[in-house]
């Protein structure tokens, strides 16, 4: 049980100023109000400039999908980094994560495309995994378009994000798709806790931010139905074969109740001989990168995100 003495301070005064965790629960709220929640949490009151931003669409396998699409001041070809935003696939938008592609763009070097793929309840999985796959297909084939390079593209996103990115690898590698150069996995919800209950469920899962009863009403928005939970696309963790996988990066929070399952797909995909390199932040909480002008170390950890990309990166 983590001792909330060893709360970072900032991330407990930050929880005291929201009242202790999310409040009012997810669940109690409509879906255009914690959009909108969320939104106005994650907005950032300076954010980076950087070489440039464009906003376009791109045709998904059932619409259009909007992407913005940040470049580096430096010149390119550069990396490219496909973002899919966290918000237990419900809430997240491109404004909201606009604070952290920007920070992301400059501190790694890369090209970054953020996605807004289409959102439970409205759009059950697949829809939004499909989206994203489709989105991570058009940035590889369209580097050079964007001044990227298309031998070094990534996949990363935070939480819900973070699960889609994992599944995306695997569907890349399934599917015979685009040739991932690594994933960022930002604690990621990789697992079905009706399956598989792990002990940060009950040591992290109300007063840190993300509680349990928001992440299993998350799911019940996302899931089409019982036999999504075996479904490895929904739930990596399920995935019976890790290998052949992109190298990664995985990121996980001590105060977060997706702490244990993130942990374990680091392993897994280390036993499978995937390159791992697992950065756990033991006083932090859900969502702390996304709250950066809040916690200091959400700061220090986009660096250290950042820092890894461009070493994974790194041209030959």
């Amino acid at each position: 049980m983590p001792d909330r003495d060893a709360l970072d301070p900032q991330a407990a005064a930050l929880l005291e100023e929201l009242e202790t965790g999310v409040a009012p629960p997810s669940s109690t709220l409509s879906v255009a109000t914690g959009r909108a929640l969320l939104d106005d949490l994650f907005a950032v009151e300076e954010p980076e400039p950087v070489g440039s931003t464009t906003d376009l669409e791109i045709q998904g396998p059932s619409g259009p999908i909007p992407l913005r699409i940040y470049l580096p001041v430096e010149s390119g070809p550069s990396p490219v980094l496909v973002f899919l935003h966290g918000g237990g696939w419900v809430r997240g938008s491109l404004e909201a994560y606009d604070g952290l592609c920007r920070r992301l763009t400059n501190g790694a070097g890369c090209v970054v495309v953020s996605v807004a793929y289409r959102r439970a309840p409205e759009h059950p999985f697949p829809a939004g995994l499909e989206d994203c796959y489709a989105a991570t297909e058009w940035a590889a084939e369209h580097a050079a378009d964007i001044e990227g390079d298309p031998d070094r593209v990534v996949v990363g996103g935070d939480s819900a994000g973070g699960n889609l990115s994992a599944a995306v690898a695997l569907a890349a590698r399934d599917r015979d798709g685009p040739e991932l150069a690594h994933q960022l996995l930002i604690y990621p919800a990789v697992n079905p806790p009706s399956v598989r209950w792990f002990d940060a469920y009950d040591e992290n899962g109300t007063g840190y931010f993300l509680e349990m009863d928001s992440v299993e009403w998350y799911l019940d928005q996302y899931l089409s139905g019982r036999a999504d939970v075996g479904n490895a696309y929904a739930f990596p963790l399920r995935a019976r074969e890790l290998s052949g996988l992109p190298s990664a990066t995985v990121l996980t929070a001590g105060f977060d109740p997706l702490r244990d399952e993130g942990v374990a797909y680091a392993e897994r995909l280390a036993e499978a001989g995937v390159e791992v390199d697992h950065r756990h932040y033991e006083a932090q909480i859900h969502g702390f990168l996304s709250l950066y002008e809040h916690i200091d170390e959400g700061r220090e950890a986009i660096d250290e995100v950042a820092d890894r990309l461009r070493a994974a990166l790194a041209a030959e």
